[in-house]
């Protein structure tokens, strides 16, 4: 048994359209393999040793012979292609619908009018748009008026804007926990709702802040993260996993600013005595330059999370198990701003751990399986355990 598992998930770094994809609209999907074809290469000497290479053409990630790890691709069961979908199928649950999105519409009138009268404030915005987008088009509004910017993007999201000295952020969470009440509603059905605060003074100028708050639905029901919570081991979330799974089975939780701030901590956590799952999300990638259709941020982002990995390898121990995974893809190069229906990678390494390929993964939840059955403890309803392959 593996006494410490640090999970990290590369938020929407796809390697290929599932067979499905083209119900989606994303039928010849590659996250990584097309960043690197439209940026001309990419250099990902530690992932390539992990075996990256090995499972789908990368231009200058090449396949190896004898990987440092374990790698195969896994497939995802549950419908649809977003972040709650994907990490909780990671966790061992199927979801067989998926979450509402009011991309093309925007919200409905009586969800805004009823917000409206329960936050005391007008909206504005209710559309589907970038983040710093509608800062520049409605920033100087807010500043004048006090109204809150509302608006949507491609996932199942519904956002509140608003300024950190205009507005504070407490009546920013507090509308943002309103919104969370009305939409738990079945007509709905949205999968997170997000305090964006931001502060500046004019356009051009405005920053959204750190102070980002999600507010997500509860998982459906119990996941790994419970069972290994209820069996006394140590859940420590990092970045938005407690938010994705709204504090379900986390017994400790760390926020960041970004990418390299996620690493740096998590890679500090490694000197720490723990028992269980250290569990980190890295959400630039999706945030900042996949749905921004920005594929030369997206693969200095990459290539700088490759650098960081020696870090964190170099700490770990026989009794530690090191996997990177992703939750789905959002192809930069692909029509839309919407994430992409993508196999994910699954890199796992320990010094105690020979190289080498595995099956094919029928599920993402074969993760979850593999985590239960190796401290022990219940499985999720769904996945199948590869913890054989790792003795």
């Amino acid at each position: 048994m593996y006494e410490r598992i640090f999970t990290i998930v590369i938020d929407s770094v796809g390697i290929g359209a599932m067979p499905d994809a083209h119900e989606y609209g994303d039928a010849g999907t590659n996250t990584l393999a097309n960043i690197a074809r439209h940026e001309g290469g990419i250099q990902l000497p530690n992932l390539e040793s992990l075996g990256i290479g090995n499972l789908t053409d990368i231009e200058g990630v090449a396949p190896v012979e004898r990987a440092r790890g374990r790698y195969a691709r896994m497939k995802e069961i549950s419908a649809g292609k977003d972040t709650m979908t994907g990490h909780w199928e990671l966790m061992g649950l199927k979801v067989t619908e998926p979450f509402r999105t009011f991309t093309e519409t925007g919200f409905p009138d009586e969800l805004i009018e009823t917000l409206e009268r329960r936050t005391g404030r007008n909206i504005v915005g209710n559309k589907a748009a970038s983040g710093t987008a509608i800062l520049d088009e409605l920033g100087e509004h807010q500043l004048k008026t006090g109204d809150l910017i509302v608006y949507t993007s491609a996932d199942s999201v519904l956002q509140i804007a608003a300024h950190e000295e205009k507005i504070g952020l407490d009546d920013l969470y507090e509308a943002c926990e309103i919104a969370r009440e009305l939409t738990r509603a079945e007509a709905y059905k949205i999968g997170r709702v997000i305090a964006r605060p931001f502060l500046g003074e004019r356009k051009g100028e405005f920053t959204r802040t750190a102070n980002r708050k999600d507010y997500a639905l509860k998982p459906y029901g119990r996941t790994t993260l419970n069972f290994l919570e209820d069996a006394g081991y140590d859940v420590i979330g990092f970045g938005k996993i407690e938010d994705i799974y709204d504090g379900e089975g986390i017994t400790e939780s760390h926020k960041q600013k970004d990418n390299v701030e996620g690493m740096e901590n998590f890679t500090a956590y490694a000197d720490r005595a723990f028992k269980g799952l250290a569990y980190l999300n890295l959400v630039d990638f999706d945030a900042k330059y996949g749905h921004r259709r920005d594929s030369k941020g997206y693969k200095e982002a990459l290539e700088t999370f490759d650098s960081q990995l020696p870090a964190l390898m170099d700490k770990l121990g026989r009794r530690d198990l090191l996997i990177i995974t992703a939750d789905h893809g959002n192809d930069p190069t692909h029509a839309g701003t919407d994430h992409t229906r993508e196999y994910v990678p699954l890199l796992i390494y320990s010094p105690a751990l020979s190289g080498g390929s595995l099956p094919e993964r029928e599920s993402f939840a074969d993760l979850a399986a593999t985590i239960s059955d190796n401290f022990n403890v219940e499985h999720p309803p769904y996945g199948k355990s590869f913890l054989d392959f790792l003795s």
